[in-house]
């Protein structure tokens, strides 16, 4: 059962109102919250949507004015959300360190910043990373706790993907170097950078095809690449899917009044984030 943040106790007038507001942008239990977060969904397609539509010619030539009219629109409207969400919380900073709260920030910063830098605008793109929140209006934060969850499985194995990481890098550069003795450049392996580039290219099962073996031993090394890098591509989705695993909970989606942080414990009486009483 769902702890009822409007039922939060106020002990003056002024918590009142900013408890009101932190309910209807931060929870997704009432009404007025999901009414508030499906419409800043849309918000945030449209203004996704707009910034793309902005960046083709034909397009921009014929409703450029247009596009620069509501993309300035959607950043007064991400601008003034930012500001009450910081207002709303106990814990301002704590919330604008966040993850989210770091996503909202840069949301609204290139446009301003296309002022002094012409062309930073296109960089409003990154509000498509605000559609996690979607996770939370589906409730499905339960299940995955959004892009904070990914992020702490990330930092978690940072170890394990470093030796990880390194052993590809290795991997790659001995089978380029023996590619590059095998083939030299009549096949296109110029150098061993070259072939250090079709290395990764094939390991890492893209294949371009702008550089291929001719020899019989050298199209047997090649082979023993690309079976390899199935095998390279399920390690570090294992290691990072392990992780997960641990650090998922029957998360709620209660969001903490100190600092909007999600994904407690349906028992938790303290935020995970910032120790603020839930």
């Amino acid at each position: 059962m769902f702890h009822d943040p409007g039922m939060s106790e106020a002990p003056d007038s002024q918590p009142g109102w900013r408890e009101r507001w932190r309910v209807i942008i931060f929870e997704a239990e009432t009404r007025t919250g999901r009414g508030f977060d499906v419409l800043l969904l849309v918000v945030i397609v449209l203004s996704v949507a707009a910034v793309m539509l902005e960046s083709v010619e034909s397009v921009r030539k014929e409703y450029g004015v247009v596009l620069g009219v509501a993309e300035w629109i959607f950043t007064a409207f991400f601008t003034v959300e930012y500001v009450v969400r910081l207002v709303v919380v106990t814990r301002p900073l704590r919330y604008a360190r966040s993850f989210f709260g770091v996503v909202d920030l840069l949301s609204v910063l290139p446009k301003y910043l296309e002022l002094l830098i012409p062309g930073s605008q296109s960089l409003l793109v990154i509000r498509i990373l605000r559609l996690l929140r979607v996770f939370r209006v589906l409730k499905m934060v339960r299940h995955i706790n959004g892009a904070e969850l990914l992020l702490r499985a990330l930092y978690l194995s940072r170890a394990k993907i470093t030796v990880f990481f390194t052993s590809v890098v290795v991997l790659t550069v001995l089978a380029g170097t023996v590619m590059y003795l095998i083939e030299g450049a009549e096949s296109g392996f110029t150098s061993i950078p070259a072939a250090v580039y079709w290395a990764i290219v094939t390991i890492t099962t893209v294949g371009f095809g702008d550089i291929t073996p001719q020899t019989p031993f050298g199209q047997l090394v090649a082979s023993v690449c690309m079976l390899t890098g199935y095998a390279v591509i399920a390690v570090p989705t294992g290691i990072i899917s392990a992780q997960i695993a641990k650090l998922d909970g029957d998360d709620t989606t209660d969001a903490c009044p100190g600092c909007g942080a999600h994904g407690h414990l349906p028992d938790a009486r303290f935020c995970r984030k910032c120790g603020e009483k839930l």
